[in-house]
């Protein structure tokens, strides 16, 4: 019985995960967690125009690519998605890079904005599923901000100014968790991901394995 499970699992249809969350709400964290406890699941790296930073490695950070070779790119409608950076450099995530993954069962998160889940959306519909993570309150936000001990207090400030233009688009994801700690919202991240690989569509092992038992009923 294990034997056919694993078959079916086989052929599955990967599934994009796009996470969002407010600064602070331990998005980070959690996306961490879900990579290192299951190897199904991969993080996408994107394509940028931005020059590498010390420390940086190409194919693992990002794939680093000149502003000719991004234009190529988006000529050839490379990308899933894209974005411009308010500091002049260009990202894009690459279709080859996720479909590579979900071809062969493997499913991919992705860190991203509304405006980018937007663009994945309308690109691929069917494998795109959003989830949303609030904080308990807003003052567990900038205690947990401050509790990095990774920004100054004017930065800390600035990421508390936009929480609620993040929060704007909660309404837009297929699923929000309140992550009250990320043990809690990683637990409740894995169920849903559980689900989306169960549904019907997805599991194209499905069909002929279904023709095979009406076959053997037929064959008496």
């Amino acid at each position: 019985m294990t034997d056919i499970l694993e078959q079916l699992d086989e052929v599955r249809r990967g599934v994009m995960f796009v996470i969002e969350a407010p600064s602070g709400t331990g998005k980070t964290t959690v996306i961490r967690k879900l990579l290192a406890e299951d190897e199904d699941l991969k993080f996408s790296v994107s394509v940028t125009t931005r020059q590498r930073r010390e420390g940086e490695v190409d194919g693992v950070d990002y794939q680093y690519v000149s502003d000719a070779e991004y234009d190529k790119l988006l000529a050839e409608d490379a990308f899933y998605e894209t974005v411009d950076s308010l500091y002049g450099c260009r990202y894009g995530t690459l279709r080859s890079e996720v479909d590579g993954f979900l071809n062969v069962g493997q499913d991919v998160i992705f860190d991203m904005d509304w405006l980018g889940l937007e663009q994945m959306k309308a690109k691929a519909p069917q494998d795109v599923v959003s989830i949303y993570l609030l904080p308990p309150s807003i003052k567990e936000l900038r205690r947990r901000l401050e509790g990095r001990h990774t920004d100054s207090i004017e930065k800390i400030n600035k990421r508390m100014g936009l929480v609620l233009e993040k929060m704007a688009h909660w309404t837009e994801y297929d699923y929000v968790i309140v992550c009250l700690n990320p043990e809690q919202a990683t637990d409740t991240l894995k169920k849903i991901i559980a689900a989306e690989r169960l549904k019907r569509v997805r599991q194209t092992g499905l069909k002929d394995f279904t023709q095979k038992l009406i076959d053997e009923v037929n064959l008496g």
